[in-house]
C-alpha cells in the first residue's frame, strides 16, 4: 500500500478505475508522469481493477479522454489541469461529462490543503461528480496534491461506490 492513507477505504473489489493525467509536458515526454502512477497504485492497493494511466495534453484532449473513460470505468480520477493557467481546462472538461456534481469532494480537498498550510489550494478549480454511474474526481497535478487528495477521499470512496450500486445511505 502507498503512503496516501493510513486505512484504505472499504474494498473497491470489482470497481474498474483509470487515472487520467492532463499534462502537455508529460504527454510530450519532457518529464515522466508522476501523479497518474500514484493514483493507479493507490486504487489498486484498495482493490480496484486499474487500467493503464492515460496521459493527454492539457486542453481539449482531456474532454475526449473523459468522454471515453466514463463509458468504460466506474471511477475516473484525473490529475493536472486544475489551476489558473490558460491551458488548465480539466474542470471544464469534467463538467462537460458530469450528470451530477458532488461539490463537497472538491471542497474537502481544497479545505484540507488550506488547513495543512498549502495556500495554493485555494487556487484549485477542481470538481467532482457523477457521469451516470461513473465517479469522476479531479486532483491537482503535484504529487503531494495527488497523495493528499487520495487521503481525503479515502474515507468516502467505498461508501460512494456502494450507493451507486444501490446500497443504503
Amino acid at each position: 500500500m502507498t503512503d496516501t492513507a493510513q486505512d484504505p477505504p472499504p474494498p473497491l473489489r470489482g470497481v474498474r478505475a483509470v487515472a487520467i493525467t492532463a499534462s502537455t509536458r508529460a504527454y510530450s515526454g519532457v518529464y515522466p508522469d508522476r501523479g497518474g502512477p500514484i493514483i493507479a497504485e493507490t486504487l489498486q492497493s484498495w482493490g480496484a481493477l486499474v487500467a493503464p494511466t492515460v496521459v493527454v495534453p492539457d486542453g481539449d484532449a482531456v474532454a475526449t479522454a473523459l468522454r471515453e473513460a466514463v463509458t468504460a470505468y466506474d471511477l475516473v480520477i484525473t490529475t493536472g489541469g486544475t489551476g489558473c493557467a490558460p491551458t488548465d481546462l480539466t474542470p471544464e472538461a469534467t463538467r462537460s461529462v458530469l450528470t451530477r456534481e458532488i461539490p463537497g469532494i472538491a471542497e474537502a480537498i481544497r479545505a484540507d490543503g488550506l488547513a495543512n498550510g498549502v495556500a495554493g489550494a485555494m487556487l484549485s478549480r477542481a470538481t467532482a461528480g457523477l457521469a451516470g454511474r461513473c465517479i469522476v474526481v479531479n486532483l491537482p497535478g503535484s504529487t503531494g496534491g495527488v497523495r493528499d487528495g487520495l487521503r481525503v477521499i479515502a474515507p468516502i470512496l467505498g461508501h460512494l461506490v456502494e450507493q451507486l450500486r444501490g446500497g443504503d445511505h
